[in-house]
């Protein structure tokens, strides 16, 4: 019946194809939600330690998702090329939310007198498990969908089925509490990443592109990569530079580091934005527009990673009279109306307007409404209810952002190298979740009016929706009649 489905491309189809994702997603959830409440209220770690243990989370996805990806390009076990990494990924993430509320007993077992290093190794394992499906999750979408408005469809649909259970999690941490979330969380990991990847058939040949045949059998060397990520040296460089820092407890009265990485991220922006796609090879003309596509989605990250991160201390400043438990449920909600925003537009709204306009220019127009909305919040949001009207609008550009980009992405790169390729595309959100915990997160602290946060938010979206206008869909354009008739066949 399934196989049936597949062939037909049903929406059933698309929601099963979506599960794995969204076991990926659910467990995300859960560390957003419950990791830094559980490690404060239980272990009593300190702030700093905390965020020592936060960090290992984007330094997995660094590693992580290239390797994995690269890997996953060129195996074949258990008949599937995703597939035994989106089990293997799903049985260890459910394995370390089973270990979150017992680092305790974890720690005494092993003789250990101090529970950090357990903390920090557990969640490193998190972030990487979740690193590891995450990726095969998102390729094997591309994988088994063809090019034009069926992936689209196909991304669209794994984003409101992930954002629905996504929902499901804020409601279950705020209602019930973290630790019946993270052991729901446990289960239902544990079967959305194993029993619906069972039914979906993984093509034994990935399509294979008559402009790439002489270049199959390249070696992706480190170089190669270098390259293909050039808009993002500039944080690659900051991302360094922070971590040391940080670790070793630097103070610095200068900010000469941080200016030479932002001029050096302009200047590659601006040698990507000036390099023609018209007259190269199909390989060629991919690469630079999978570069643009970086540079256009790092800054998208910088400024969400900033919300994400920083939203307590604005409405903190903006609301004082507030008690520690009411700032906490406006954070909670403003976080909830987002996600159901998110959950709801992409299949209802994004979709049917990406056959129409283009995803590209569909996916630019949401940004550049998730920049006016941030703006917004800085005269407007001086109440919980302006917040949360604010935030549904903010979920405009949130639902395009994680459904959108990976299908305007896989259009630019070769179906034989989706998974290096996804897991490159998500260094343009690790390395500025870095940027946004460090250099952001320094300005916040010393600045006073908390205002700055949102207008740091709403310029770096500004230019993200100004790069992503630059951007062209590939000729299979969903936009286009023949393309999206033929997409079905």
């Amino acid at each position: 019946m399934l196989t049936s489905m597949q062939k037909k491309l049903s929406n059933f189809f698309y929601i099963v194809l979506g599960l794995p994702s969204t076991a990926m997603g659910f467990a995300l959830c859960i560390q957003i939600s419950a990791l830094s409440w559980i490690l404060s209220t239980k272990y009593n770690l300190k702030i700093d330690e905390i965020g020592l243990v936060w960090a290992a989370g984007p330094i997995a996805g660094i590693l992580g998702q290239v390797i994995i990806g690269l890997v996953s390009d060129n195996v074949w076990l258990w008949h599937g090329r995703r597939r035994p990494f989106i089990i293997v990924g799903g049985i260890l993430c459910s394995l370390m939310l089973l270990a979150l509320p017992n680092l305790d007993v974890i720690s005494a077992a092993l003789g250990l007198h101090g529970i950090l290093g357990v903390a920090i190794t557990v969640a490193l394992l998190l972030d990487l498990s979740i690193n590891v499906g995450f990726n095969p999750t998102r390729s094997i979408i591309a994988d088994v969908t063809p090019e034009g408005a069926e992936r689209t469809k196909g991304y669209t649909w794994m984003q409101t089925v992930s954002g629905l259970f996504g929902v499901a999690a804020y409601v279950i941490g705020a209602w019930l509490d973290n630790y019946v979330l993270i052991y729901v969380g446990v289960g239902l990991v544990l079967v959305l990443s194993i029993f619906p990847i069972l039914f979906i058939q993984e093509p034994r040949e990935l399509k294979k592109e008559v402009a790439t045949l002489a270049k199959l059998h390249e070696k992706t060397s480190f170089k190669k990569i270098m390259m293909d990520i050039q808009p993002l040296w500039g944080f690659l460089i900051y991302s360094v530079y922070g971590v040391v820092k940080r670790l070793a407890g630097i103070q610095s009265t200068n900010y000469y580091p941080e200016i030479a990485c932002l001029l050096i991220t302009i200047f590659f922006i601006i040698y990507t934005l000036m390099q023609k796609e018209a007259g190269k090879s199909k390989e060629e003309a991919g690469i630079i527009g999978f570069k643009k596509v970086l540079a256009a989605h790092s800054f998208t990250w910088i400024g969400i990673q900033t919300m994400f991160v920083y939203m307590f201390a604005y409405v903190q400043f903006k609301m004082p009279d507030l008690n520690a438990l009411k700032m906490g449920q406006v954070v909670s909600i403003s976080f909830l109306i987002l996600n159901v925003t998110g959950a709801l537009l992409p299949v209802a709204i994004l979709e049917p307007l990406t056959r129409k306009i283009g995803r590209a220019r569909t996916h630019a127009l949401c940004i550049a409404s998730m920049a006016i909305s941030y703006f917004a919040l800085i005269p407007f949001g001086m109440s919980p209810m302006m917040i949360y009207v604010i935030m549904a609008f903010i979920g405009i550009g949130w639902a395009s952002t994680i459904s959108l980009p990976f299908a305007i992405m896989t259009q630019k790169v070769g179906s034989n190298k989706i998974g290096l390729y996804m897991g490159l595309f998500n260094l343009a959100v690790v390395l500025p979740q870095l940027v946004a915990s460090l250099g952001v997160g320094q300005a916040v602290s010393i600045i006073e009016n908390k205002n700055v946060i949102f207008m740091i938010c709403g310029a770096t979206l500004a230019i993200s929706a100004a790069l992503w206008f630059t951007l062209k869909d590939s000729i299979n354009d969903e936009a286009k009649p023949s393309t999206a008739t033929t997409s079905h066949h």
